[in-house]
């Protein structure tokens, strides 16, 4: 896309395209192990119901750990909680995986930080996008956007207060230390933030995303005159 970092790839089927760049992720793995740091929402919820269906014995998931890149401070089981929606849609349908870490709010930020630091990098990084340009719990003009390079995780809150909850994060820099992000965007919705985030708007969050690489999976929906 113009002036932000990354691809667009513009699909009818976005939970489909996410399943199949997983899975093709998994295969062009560098090591044994294959990290993932997932997220949120109806789409992300779709998408991990069409991996969970499309993955078949293509994905080894006694070698994988899973990871969040955010997380809403409610307990685990709660209805808004991400560990919820990832545990409903993906865990309980593979079976089981090789590990998995949910970001505890009681315990704060540094010791996911730490666990990060001992991983290195995440194979895959999952986020979506609001329709006020934010990602993960990176919220426009909220305080981690300015987080010290060195941290990875954070704890946040939307200073709009559009999206309840404090939260626990990645940073851009936790983001950053992804093989592979993954941007799911779908619907009209997400149309003018995309086309603001595409023009490299600094002012909303998803554009300032960075890794080794990001690919855009995006509906014609919220693609508009992007496609």
């Amino acid at each position: 896309m113009r002036g932000v970092h990354g691809e667009l790839v513009v699909v009818d089927d976005v939970p489909g395209e996410f399943a199949e760049r997983v899975i093709e992720a998994f295969h062009s793995r560098p090591h044994d192990a294959f990290s993932v740091a997932l997220s949120g929402g109806e789409l992300a919820r779709q998408s991990y119901e069409r991996l969970a269906d499309d993955a078949g014995n293509q994905i080894d998931w006694w070698k994988v750990d899973v990871y969040w890149g955010d997380e809403r401070c409610v307990p685990l089981d709660d209805e808004a909680s991400n560990y919820r929606l990832v545990r409903e849609s993906l865990l309980e349908r593979v079976g089981a995986v090789n590990a998995n870490f949910p970001m505890r709010c009681d315990d704060g930020p540094d010791p996911y930080q730490l666990r990060l630091g001992e991983l290195g990098q995440f194979d895959v990084v999952h986020l979506g996008m609001g329709p006020d340009g934010h990602t993960a719990s990176l919220f426009p003009d909220s305080p981690a956007l300015q987080a010290d390079p060195g941290r990875l995780v954070v704890m946040n809150e939307d200073p709009s207060g559009a999206n309840p909850h404090p939260r626990m994060t990645l940073t851009f820099a936790g983001i950053a230390r992804a093989r592979l992000v993954l941007v799911t965007v779908a619907g009209e919705a997400k149309r003018a933030a995309l086309a603001r985030v595409a023009a490299g708007d600094p002012s909303l969050p998803a554009s300032q995303v960075r890794a080794d690489r990001v690919l855009w999976l995006v509906d014609p929906a919220a693609a508009g005159d992007l496609g």
